[in-house]
């Protein structure tokens, strides 16, 4: 289960369908999560591991202190997870589906636990060329004491949808000496 904001978000997402379920830059209303819009950032995709800010909600800004467009989104991330990262949203692209990361986000010397969603968006021509984004604080702000965030490290990257649901296993049983399916 996640934030009921993140959760919102999602189902916004989803209920905008658009082509192969994946809505389009133009089918998202800002009017529709107006509570939101601070904590909401779009990235754009330049190239395979290239997802340059193009827009950040002032909630966003103010935790990392700074002006975040143009800046890659993955490097807003611990080295170690950009990979995963990076997976992760190209396989939002394909399949299309919302990814969440539960993160904690690092300043100088506190940290914020997060979820960070990203929810893969239509270009004109129908290929996914951005992606709508939420950040959800899971505790309070305070404890970064107005510090700006330095790095965050994933804890899990996760896609959100039918395809990625949980399958059931094939388990084997044997009573008295005879496998049982």
């Amino acid at each position: 289960m996640f934030h009921s904001n993140t959760q919102q978000m999602i189902d916004y997402w989803r209920g905008q369908g658009g082509y192969r379920g994946l809505p389009t830059r133009a089918q998202i209303d800002p009017a529709a999560f107006p509570k939101l819009l601070p904590q909401v950032f779009i990235l754009g995709r330049a190239g395979t591991g290239l997802y340059p800010v193009r827009l950040a909600g002032g909630f966003v800004a103010d935790l990392h202190k700074r002006n975040l467009r143009g800046v890659n989104a993955l490097s807003l991330f611990s080295e170690r997870n950009r990979f995963t990262l990076h997976t992760a949203l190209e396989t939002a692209r394909r399949r299309p589906e919302p990814v969440v990361a539960t993160v904690e986000a690092f300043s100088e010397d506190a940290s914020l636990p997060m979820e960070v969603l990203f929810a893969p968006l239509a270009g004109s021509d129908g290929s996914p060329e951005r992606f709508l984004g939420l950040y959800q604080p899971l505790s309070l702000v305070a404890r970064l004491q107005g510090a700006p965030i330095r790095e965050i490290v994933a804890h899990s990257v996760r896609g959100v949808g039918p395809a990625n649901e949980e399958t059931p296993r094939l388990r084997l049983v044997t009573f008295e000496g005879r496998r049982v399916a």
